[in-house]
């Protein structure tokens, strides 16, 4: 049956949403500190067991819980598409907020809380949709395989990448797949634009190893481990990338060229004031046009008088797909002699079609609700779960639909303070995702 929105109740998602954010679920990777999963994922098992679903939870180790469900389209002959979201957050230092980050305020229209954008948003409208297929009796076109992952703020070791590696049988049939992050809006030059996403850079977690011979801090040390260190960080960090324009990033340009007027180019200017149009969405943009080396972590020493024997960083590295050994062996090149390189977690980025059957049902469920809209691809510089999913061959989109305030500083709320979501951009993003998957 076709969903008819305005019948769809979107009056509990916020609430849901904040439940969600009130239990915390901080990831700090391989770290005591990191909150489990599990009390999130019964809440979430819970919640689909009212309404007469039967999810499993499959625990990777011990409390990183991710849930799994299997819901029967009205077209069998489709192939299934996955619809996923996260279940665990990034740490909150809750002296550098205005509110309690997990304590799921809602506020001056907003959800406040860890998670509001990253991703319990999409949690929250996820199940209020799967709710309201039992409560008005409808099923999507296509069979869903819904799951909500563990551990994607630390690489997706114990989620998504255990779970394809481990139960790949459970996205038997799929061949697509919708997550963060993509489909909310931007205003350029008064025109509403929906950026869905189509590629992921990709992601090199790299440490830095460097020894030297211990010793004395008043004596001569000529092989000093420190030093090796910080002269290979500065380097990496200094790195200056070339340009390297993808074809998604090329052709989001030259909308945002078509709808400004401004030139479009390869040269730096150009391009810099083509993303700085793009208001709040220029940080993600941005940092697409190149590859990018971002140190991170330092960690040497433990006594002011004392030469360590070894000393470590950590590099946050995101090349560009199709670039990423290339990109590897220039760090190894800019660490030099005397310094290790190992990946903590590397996965290659990737592209995926703008012009394909599931993007125009994107489109169409969007400008029903909003039909002056545009919708443009774009490439994220962070990762999504979505690269884990690349070698089971389903193929990743970023749609968490979201109609923003114009001068709402969305970039801002991903891993920042005083993290917050519109409550009216709940409610749009429910409606568009019950139409979307309705077909």
């Amino acid at each position: 049956m076709t969903v008819d929105p305005s019948a769809l109740d979107t009056s509990g998602v916020a609430q849901l949403c904040a439940d969600l954010i009130r239990i915390d679920t901080s990831n700090f990777g391989d770290d005591p500190r990191t909150k489990p999963e599990r009390p999130a994922a019964d809440f979430v098992v819970e919640y689909l067991r009212r309404y007469g679903y039967e999810p499993i939870i499959i625990e990777s180790k011990p409390g990183r819980a991710n849930v799994v469900l299997r819901v029967p389209g009205t077209d069998p002959g489709l192939p299934a598409l996955v619809v996923h979201g996260h279940l665990d957050v990034v740490p909150a230092v809750a002296e550098d907020w205005t509110v309690d980050p997990f304590g799921g305020i809602i506020k001056d229209g907003y959800v406040w809380g860890r998670g509001a954008v990253d991703m319990k948003n999409m949690d929250a409208m996820m199940l209020t949709v799967l709710a309201d297929m039992k409560e008005r009796g409808w099923q999507p076109q296509r069979d869903l395989i819904v799951a909500f992952f563990a551990d994607e703020e630390a690489g997706g070791v114990w989620g998504a990448q255990w779970m394809a590696e481990h139960h790949p049988e459970l996205f038997e049939g799929a061949t697509e797949a919708i997550s963060e992050v993509g489909g909310y809006s931007v205003d350029i030059e008064g025109q509403t634009v929906y950026l869905i996403q189509t590629g992921e850079k990709g992601m090199d977690w790299l440490t830095l190893s460097a020894r030297g011979r211990a010793g004395h801090g008043s004596q001569v040390n000529e092989d000093n481990a420190i030093t090796k260190l910080a002269a290979a960080v500065a380097r990496i960090g200094e790195r200056k990338w070339p340009l390297q324009l993808t074809d998604t990033v090329r052709s989001l340009l030259v909308t945002v060229s078509e709808l400004t007027g401004l030139p479009f180019s390869e040269d730096p200017e150009d391009l810099a004031a083509l993303v700085r149009s793009l208001g709040p969405a220029a940080p993600f943009v941005g940092a697409t046009l190149r590859t990018q080396s971002n140190p991170s972590q330092l960690d040497g020493g433990y006594k002011a008088n004392v030469i360590p024997a070894t000393a470590q960083a950590t590099v946050d590295m995101r090349p560009i797909p199709g670039t990423e050994e290339e990109a590897h062996q220039t760090i190894r090149d800019l660490a030099g002699a005397g310094v290790d390189v190992s990946s903590i977690v590397r996965y290659d980025g990737f592209e995926v079609p703008f012009d394909a059957p599931v993007v125009e049902r994107m489109s169409e469920a969007l400008l029903v609700e909003d039909p002056t809209a545009i919708v443009a691809p774009y490439m994220l510089s962070g990762g999504t779960d979505n690269k884990q999913l690349l070698p089971l061959g389903i193929q990743g989109y970023g749609f968490v639909p979201m109609a923003l305030p114009a001068d709402f500083n969305f970039s801002a709320m991903f891993h920042g303070n005083d993290e917050r979501v519109p409550i009216s951009a709940l409610e749009f993003g429910t409606r568009v995702l019950a139409r979307f998957l309705a077909g």
